[in-house]
C-alpha cells in the first residue's frame, strides 16, 4: 500500500464556491426588522394617547368642579339676604378662608382625600363654600380656591379656581371662572374657563 504524498506536494486544492444567501432568511430578517420598528412606533403612540387619555379624565375633575362653583356662586347671589336695617339684598358670597386643600403638595402628583370639615371651615360666618353649599366627598386632584370682591354693588366680583400638579414637577396647572356683578344688579359668569398649563 503506497504513501499518500504530503499535502503540500498535492498542487492546490479547487476552491468550494460561496453558498449564496437563503433567499428567505433575507426576507425573514427584513420582515422582522420592519414589524419591531412599527411595533415600536405603535407602542409609542399608544403609550402617548393613554397617557392624554389619563390627562383628559383628571382635568376633567377640575373643569366640572369649577363651573359648579360656578354656578353655586349664582344660586347663591340669587338668594336674598337680610340686611341689619331690614331690607333684604343679593349679595355674593364672601371669600373662603382657605383654600381645600391648604397646601398644593398636597395634590402634588396625588389625590387629596378632604374631609367635611375641610369645606365647612367658614360655616360660622356662612361664608366661603359653607355659603355656597359645595363639598366634595371623593378623593380630589386639584386644590380648589372661591374668592370674592365686594358683595352686592356693580363691578363686585368673584372668581373660582382650581390649581393642580398631575404629575408633580412643580408647574401647576390652573382652571379659573369670574363672574361679575354688572349695572342692572344681575351677576354675570363667564362662558368659558381661562385655563394655564391645563395638563399639568
Amino acid at each position: 500500500m503506497s504513501a499518500q504524498p504530503p499535502l503540500w506536494t498535492q498542487g492546490p486544492q479547487p476552491q468550494q464556491p460561496p453558498k449564496a444567501f437563503p433567499t428567505w432568511l433575507l426576507v425573514l430578517l427584513i420582515g422582522g426588522g420592519a414589524f419591531v420598528i412599527f411595533g415600536g412606533v405603535l407602542a409609542s403612540l399608544a403609550i402617548f394617547g393613554v397617557r392624554k387619555y389619563i390627562a383628559n379624565a383628571k382635568t376633567a375633575e377640575a373643569r366640572n368642579t369649577v363651573n359648579q362653583l360656578g354656578r353655586d356662586a349664582a344660586a347663591a347671589y340669587e338668594t336674598e339676604r337680610a340686611t341689619s336695617h331690614g331690607g333684604n339684598v343679593r349679595r355674593l358670597c364672601a371669600s373662603a378662608s382657605q383654600p381645600v386643600p391648604v397646601s398644593m403638595t398636597s395634590v402634588k402628583g396625588m389625590k387629596y382625600q378632604s374631609s367635611p370639615n375641610d369645606w365647612a371651615v367658614d360655616a360660622p360666618r356662612n361664608a366661603g363654600f359653607a355659603c355656597l353649599k359645595f363639598a366634595m366627598n371623593m378623593p380630589q386632584y386639584y386644590r380648589y380656591t372661591y374668592r370674592a370682591k365686594g358683595g352686592s354693588s356693580p363691578g363686585d366680583a368673584f372668581e373660582a379656581l382650581a390649581e393642580g400638579d398631575l404629575n408633580g414637577d412643580g408647574i401647576t396647572s390652573e382652571f379659573r371662572l369670574d363672574g361679575t356683578i354688572g349695572a342692572d344688579k344681575s351677576l354675570t359668569v363667564a362662558p368659558t374657563l381661562r385655563e394655564t398649563n391645563p395638563t399639568e
